[in-house]
């Protein structure tokens, strides 16, 4: 009879909040996994994005969200 090993893998599905929409803007906050995410449009993300001091950061329905 073979030896057969079986690595058994648990994948935790993340959650995702949207925030209410910012008044002047109608941009929402999204929080995944309890941190905060900004929406950017390419046009006004800020300086510091491509460098070391943001390194957390994802893109969703056109936007990229910065965290908080």
């Amino acid at each position: 009879m073979d030896n057969i090993n079986v690595k058994q893998i648990n994948i935790t599905m993340q959650t995702i909040k949207f925030l209410k929409p910012n008044l002047t803007t109608g941009l929402q906050k999204i929080k995944l996994n309890g941190i905060t995410y900004k929406p950017y449009t390419i046009c006004e993300l800020p300086d510091k994005f491509g460098t070391d001091e943001i390194t957390t950061w994802f893109n969703y329905a056109g936007l990229t969200y910065i965290a908080d």
